[in-house]
């Protein structure tokens, strides 16, 4: 007994660790006020697939930006949509800066989006790479304050993404959810040890995706076009990688309207967990993991077996809320409106499960998205 409750305690000294070196992280980018009058010439790149519904509001947020038309052309990279995409995009677009690219027929089980994005990035006449989803919106100075947090130095630039929430307790909870995995990756860029990005919001060099081979290596993964380039382009120690800690940079999705949906998307973000390029990173995210599973072995022991687990159950729980409020609800209040109190103490019970439950099956499961049936 005495053995299992010293491995709960490091469990739980390991994750507080984490999440006081993310607080100190956050503060590292929130201060950071370097801002360039960037003059490069710009690919803004959206992958999309049967995305009929949403791609006239981005083309619309996209077009209306305030950088100067002669700086960017915006490039939609259609991954073989089978629905009205296509015709849509081209009866809307009224600029010549505006391009449609077929990506060629993949009729292989992964890597679908990685060669669209490949085939529009070859062709992109931008130094500076941004992409984000068909399904994103954006303010007017949303591409200006991207650009100008690239210097000479930085070849990287994640930006944030918010959901669009409305009055339900599922899209509240999503958006809480999703803002403290911005947060994360804000926070770990800051420590220097950048390991989440999200692609909705994110810019790079076309020059550095070149030098480290852009997505080779990884197109045997569905996911991950994101994520797996940043952990590319740090291991080359020679360049920046920065986070924009700035309200006037987000991108703005809606969330997930069925919770079948919304397992579907955490199962493909947790599948490429293993295939990280350092080793260290996986087994950082597994002690996570652990910790997770540990909650609930700490409950479920101190029910059944000794009441001692239930004072390491209460202990392990007071130490992920508080410091985890220290994260949503304070440090990031300049970028993500704090949740109401309610909604934070649910998200903070069901996280639990939720991260057991999309862990396992991003792991071990296949799962559907865009119509497509995809294998882990």
């Amino acid at each position: 007994m005495i053995f299992l409750l010293i491995i709960f305690a490091l469990l739980s000294f390991n994750y507080l660790i984490f999440l006081l070196n993310i607080v100190r992280g956050i503060r590292i980018v929130k201060n950071d006020n370097s801002e360039n009058d960037n003059k490069d010439f710009v690919s803004v790149i959206i992958p999309f697939r049967n995305e009929e519904e949403n791609l006239l509001k981005n083309l619309a947020s996209i077009e209306s930006q305030s950088v100067p038309k002669t700086q960017y052309e915006i490039i939609y990279a259609n991954d073989n949509s089978d629905d009205n995409s296509v015709n849509v995009l081209e009866n809307a677009k009224s600029w010549s800066n505006v391009k449609i690219i077929n990506s060629d027929l993949n009729l292989e089980e992964r890597g679908h989006k990685k060669i669209a994005l490949t085939k529009a990035i070859e062709e992109a006449k931008g130094e500076i790479i941004i992409t984000t989803d068909a399904d994103c919106i954006h303010g007017r100075d949303w591409l200006k304050t991207m650009i100008n947090k690239f210097d000479d130095e930085t070849a990287f630039v994640s930006g944030p993404v918010e959901f669009i929430e409305d009055e339900t307790t599922f899209s509240k909870l999503q958006r809480l959810e999703f803002s403290s995995l911005i947060l994360v990756g804000a926070g770990l860029i800051g420590k220097d040890e950048p390991i989440i990005c999200n692609a909705a919001n994110l810019g790079f060099r076309k020059s550095v995706f070149n030098l480290v081979n852009g997505y080779e290596g990884n197109l045997n993964l569905s996911s991950g076009d994101d994520e797996f380039l940043m952990q590319k382009i740090t291991n080359e120690k020679k360049y920046k990688i920065k986070f924009c800690f700035d309200d006037k940079a987000k991108s703005f999705t809606q969330p997930n309207s069925t919770i079948s949906q919304f397992f579907n998307q955490r199962k493909r973000w947790a599948s490429k967990s293993l295939y990280y390029v350092k080793k260290s990173t996986t087994l950082k995210l597994v002690m996570i993991f652990l910790f997770y599973l540990g909650i609930i072995a700490q409950l479920i022991l101190g029910l059944f077996y000794n009441q001692l687990f239930l004072l390491s159950f209460f202990f392990s729980m007071i130490l992920k809320v508080i410091t985890e409020y220290q994260i949503v609800q304070i440090d990031s209040k300049e970028l993500f409106t704090p949740a109401n109190i309610k909604i934070f103490f649910l998200a903070e019970l069901l996280h639990i499960p939720y991260i057991i439950i999309s862990g396992f099956s991003g792991l071990f499961g296949n799962y559907e998205w865009k119509g497509r049936k995809i294998k882990r």
